[in-house]
């Protein structure tokens, strides 16, 4: 490896490791065994190359999602594996919770997450069987709602029979809706 691609690699243990806002210049080069001036020759600034080690991470555990849910299965067993790998990704989930709190102040940031965020729902509807960006949103909606309260409290989120009771109820017909011919 270059040194462009040890600082990617060492920007990303710093992440999973510091997360995004306690990580500094300095910590990347060390883990990258790379001079400081390094980060600046190869990516412009620090937070440029966080940023692009985050999306990697996260296209990382897109892939690695993308593997869990190709396995058949019905809708438990899917999100079971939904959940384990929230599992193997915990400090990229907290990484994108402690990032959305700041992204306000953050344009660049708020931009750079809400196209990773459109491409996101392709994956995710594509996954699922549908090139529906509503599917893929509404499976956005439930992963990150999940992660949020995964990452809280794992021994009391919902599982995934929680979650298919759940659904069926909110889309269940209304008791009194009138029974076509």
């Amino acid at each position: 490896m270059g040194n462009r691609e040890d600082l990617l690699h060492g920007a990303k243990r710093c992440l999973y490791e510091k997360g995004y806002f306690r990580t500094t210049a300095r910590d990347i080069a060390t883990a990258a065994g790379v001079s400081l001036a390094a980060i600046g020759y190869h990516y412009g600034t620090k937070d440029a190359l966080l940023n692009e080690a985050l999306v990697e991470a996260m296209q990382e555990w897109a892939q690695d999602l993308g593997r869990t849910l190709a396995e058949p299965g019905d809708f438990e067993a899917t999100w079971a594996r939904v959940i384990e790998s929230f599992v193997r990704a915990r400090p990229l989930w907290a990484i994108q919770f402690e990032l959305v709190a700041h992204m306000a102040r953050t344009p660049e940031l708020r931009e750079s997450f809400a196209e990773a965020g459109r491409e996101a729902r392709l994956g995710l509807a594509e996954l699922f069987g549908s090139d529906s960006e509503r599917v893929g949103a509404v499976v956005q909606t439930l992963v990150g709602g999940l992660a949020a309260q995964w990452l809280v409290d794992p021994e009391g989120s919902p599982t995934p029979a929680d979650l298919l009771a759940g659904l069926r109820i909110l889309v269940a017909p209304p008791p009194d809706a009138a029974v076509g011919p």
